[in-house]
């Protein structure tokens, strides 16, 4: 538990502490009562501390003609918090036995009306619109799941996010930062991301392995005009060892064989012939050095920096896609 929450928590009234102390072994009951086995191989680690949960859905700023997608409601401890707020909550789940759980947690209660469950794999599921998304992912989803959030249209307002710490970390790296990667950079393109509150591993049932954290992420309205499959494979060749510089990462063979290929393609679409003489190799390494790439290494670009670069190569007529 954080510390800030902590030092709350212990300066509450007797009866409040009663309360709060009650709704833990309420939850824990109920859970043992209906035998519930968590399955940990698709990531079930049912959130079990109410103040968290609150936390999660304070920071969400939620509107009451708001619609709110949550992802992996498991029992429903945050659904039912969420439900009290918005106008409809749209809860994503893929074990039909916590969709069931869920039903019976909101039966006869006022907000059932509010609740729609959807049953499958989210990753393999259209989206449907929605204001705000607020998640306990299972863990290894973290990452497609954020680019398939990222690329959704129509645009949300913002996203409060469960994740392993280290993937958290890695979503709000800066350049020269450890866990600076591809992922750092591609998220902040897309939006701005926010660490919020770090959550140990005792307030899940079963605890994970791992620590947590809590993102919020707010996408850039509108992004910014690139073509993100194209700068997609540009870091992947930036990043695919990114303590080289960047000269050396594109000296590959492979490499130059790819934007050799995408250079004759994207003439022959420009009616542009192509020297027989053609060298991508000295075309590459002259660029780089004449835009100051050549000594550059991507755990130290800024997005800016990539950005300069995608136009570097685009103007010359090479492509990533």
């Amino acid at each position: 538990m954080p510390a800030q929450i902590y030092l709350k928590f212990i300066k509450m009234p007797k009866e409040k502490v009663q309360k709060k102390s009650r709704i833990h072994q309420n939850v824990a009951q109920v859970q043992q009562r209906q035998g519930i086995s968590f399955r940990t191989d698709i990531g079930q680690h049912i959130l079990k501390n109410p103040m968290i949960v609150t936390n999660m859905v304070e920071k969400a700023a939620l509107r009451p003609s708001d619609v709110v997608l949550e992802v992996g409601p498991g029992t429903g401890n945050m659904t039912v918090k969420l439900l009290e707020k918005a106008k409809k909550v749209i809860a994503c789940e893929v074990d039909p036995r916590m969709v069931a759980e869920l039903h019976k947690r909101v039966q006869g209660s006022p907000e059932a009306s509010k609740l729609q469950v959807m049953v499958g794999d989210v990753l393999k599921t259209e989206l449907p619109f929605f204001d705000v998304c607020v998640a306990n992912l299972p863990y290894q989803i973290s990452s497609p799941f954020v680019f398939k959030l990222l690329l959704h249209r129509p645009f949300f307002r913002c996203a409060i996010l469960m994740f392993q710490r280290e993937f958290a970390q890695r979503l709000v790296a800066q350049p020269g930062d450890k866990l600076y990667c591809r992922l750092s950079v591609n998220t902040q393109l897309l939006a701005r991301v926010d660490h919020l509150i770090k959550v140990g591993k005792n307030n899940f049932r079963p605890p994970p392995k791992v620590e947590s954290s809590v993102v919020r992420i707010e996408p850039r309205n509108p992004p910014p005009p690139i073509n993100f499959k194209e700068w997609d494979g540009l870091l992947r060749i930036c990043f695919s060892r990114k303590n080289k510089t960047i000269g050396a990462s594109f000296r590959f063979t492979k490499v130059l064989a790819v934007l050799e290929k995408n250079y004759r393609v994207s003439c022959s679409f420009k009616n542009i012939t192509v020297p027989d003489d053609l060298n991508v190799k000295e075309i590459v390494t002259d660029l780089l050095q004449k835009n100051g790439f050549e000594e550059k290494r991507a755990r130290s670009m800024s997005i800016d920096d990539f950005i300069e670069l995608l136009n570097m190569f685009n103007s010359a007529g090479f492509h990533f896609v």
